[in-house]
């Protein structure tokens, strides 16, 4: 008879973690009044009504100058040029794929706007396009960068570098936008023995390591090379490990990820989104946090 894990319900202190969202942050519900003051403009989120300032979102009040706007705590991905994103291939149509990237609408990369297999840079010609599927087909994943934005607010990618391209052997997990920390860079080489793509849409990409880089292949061959058990293992806690950090809303990059994977290790995988597991390693985490911060 298989055993069953029974827990009883425990009061938890919520956590605060205003620390790692750089302070204390003005936070509306919709139909809040933000200010009175009729010197402010009206940004992105907010409406005026008998000259008051009032919120439409949920979300925190950002202030640059005498413009007001909030932030969404919960929303869809508006993509920003030079944004990092990881997206699935919806549709190929002519001169261009449709790439599901967490947004309002579908992304577009275009023929034009890729490297062809090699890295070779040449003008696209009729053939190329009838070969489109040789490189990307639908359900296939990618990383790619924000090149554009078109006037209706899509999305224009490119994968005009070797570092961009087809996704191999993997684990997707979406989290919210917002969740993720905008850094420098969003591929990141964790010590533990696998990579992550944190996609500023919040879909984030988990792998194994690379022992080296194949630069011919120019981000259209996919490794499908069975996944020792080891690098599964490691890849399965980073995922859970991400979850949690997600449940406590602590932001995500590479050091709080690599954080609470090691406050992680002495408990088994499959115990890390327990609740009172999950609070424990996130709390850990936390403190590194803050104290690597001071």
């Amino acid at each position: 008879m298989a055993a069953v894990t029974m827990r009883l319900p425990a009061a938890r202190a919520p956590l605060d973690s205003s620390a790692l969202r750089g302070g204390e942050k003005h936070l509306v519900a919709p139909g809040d009044t933000i200010t009175t003051d009729t010197g402010y403009m009206r940004g992105h989120g907010t409406y005026v009504e008998d000259d008051k300032l009032i919120a439409s979102v949920a979300g925190v009040v950002e202030r640059v100058n005498k413009l007001v706007c909030v932030r969404a705590l919960k929303a869809r991905y508006n993509g920003e040029i030079g944004d990092i994103v990881v997206g699935r291939i919806t549709e190929v149509q002519q001169k261009r794929w449709k790439v599901e990237t967490n947004s309002r609408l579908d992304s577009v990369l275009l023929l034009s706007s890729i490297n062809l297999p090699g890295g070779e840079l040449r003008r696209k010609s009729a053939e190329d396009e009838l070969a489109m599927r040789d490189y990307l087909q639908e359900g296939d994943l990618i990383s790619a960068e924000v090149q554009s934005i078109f006037s209706d607010g899509a999305v224009s990618l490119h994968t005009r570098s070797l570092k961009y391209g087809k996704l191999a052997q993997g684990v997707l997990v979406q989290v919210s936008p917002s969740l993720v920390k905008r850094q420098k860079t969003h591929f990141h080489d964790l010590p533990c023995g696998a990579s992550v793509i944190l996609g500023n849409n919040g879909f984030i990409w988990i792998y194994p390591t690379p022992e080296q880089k194949d630069d011919e292949a120019g981000g259209y061959t996919a490794n499908l090379e069975p996944v020792p058990l080891s690098d599964r293992e490691v890849i399965s806690r980073l995922r859970n490990c991400i979850m949690a950090l997600v449940a406590h809303k602590i932001m995500l990059f590479d050091t709080s990820i690599l954080y609470c994977y090691e406050a992680s290790l002495p408990h088994q995988i499959k115990d890390i989104l327990k609740p009172e597991v999950t609070e424990e390693i996130v709390l850990e985490a936390r403190q590194r946090l803050l104290d690597s911060e001071g």
